[in-house]
């Protein structure tokens, strides 16, 4: 079986090198390539790859955005995530929209080879450091149970976003803004902004 692949990142040193690597291999065939979640949406309905690396940071639609829309009209592509980001805001927004996979830009080729493949097959091929994040959340449900929208709003606070702003760039109210960081707070076992940030940094939750 031929596995037809579709290569989206903004940066196309990167598609160039991801395409070299990959275009070796007899059961591989790249048949577009991508350079925002947009045209990955678009590509995705005119060529029908079995498989959409997906990058997360890009300009005009991001990976997560795009992975949803792809998920909802065409169920049977498989997301694979390929990312230097690794925050568990990152890693839950991708799966929990429905990326098949996870893995980091400095994955050995070989791995992601296999990874590729199995991802086609429809089952969920993750980076170690990903899958060890999932794991700690799993078995410390008291200490990091924050949702991946809080850990979104969470982000924003750490950068300084003024309630307003966060409301703003999230498409919800302030009151709702108000009440996930109070949810936050209840969590992290902390008391203001500061110490939650804190928290988070200390735990991996967020990354500066």
């Amino acid at each position: 079986m031929t596995v037809k692949i579709l290569i989206t990142d903004d940066h196309p040193v990167v598609r160039t090198g991801i395409r070299g690597m990959i275009s070796g291999e007899p059961d591989f065939e790249v048949v577009g390539e991508a350079v925002n979640g947009n045209e990955a949406v678009e590509l995705t309905a005119k060529l029908h790859p079995d498989v959409v690396l997906m990058d997360l940071r890009m300009p005009t639609m991001d990976g997560v955005e795009a992975t949803g829309k792809i998920k909802e009209t065409h169920p049977d592509t498989q997301i694979l995530v390929l990312t230097t980001y690794e925050s568990d805001a990152d890693i839950l927004r991708a799966i929990e929209t429905g990326a098949t996979g996870y893995l980091l830009k400095d994955t050995p080729k070989e791995d992601l080879f296999t990874a590729i493949r199995v991802a086609a097959k429809g089952e969920s091929p993750l980076a170690p450091a990903v899958a060890s994040r999932l794991m700690r959340r799993m078995r410390s449900p008291e200490e990091e149970a924050l949702s991946a929208r809080e850990i979104e709003v969470l982000g924003l606070v750490a950068q300084g976003t003024s309630n307003k702003k966060i409301a703003k760039e999230l498409w919800i109210g302030e009151t709702t803004v108000k009440s996930h960081l109070l949810h936050i707070y209840e969590k992290l076992g902390v008391t203001d902004r500061t110490a939650a940030v804190t928290a988070a940094l200390k735990r991996g939750i967020i990354r500066l």
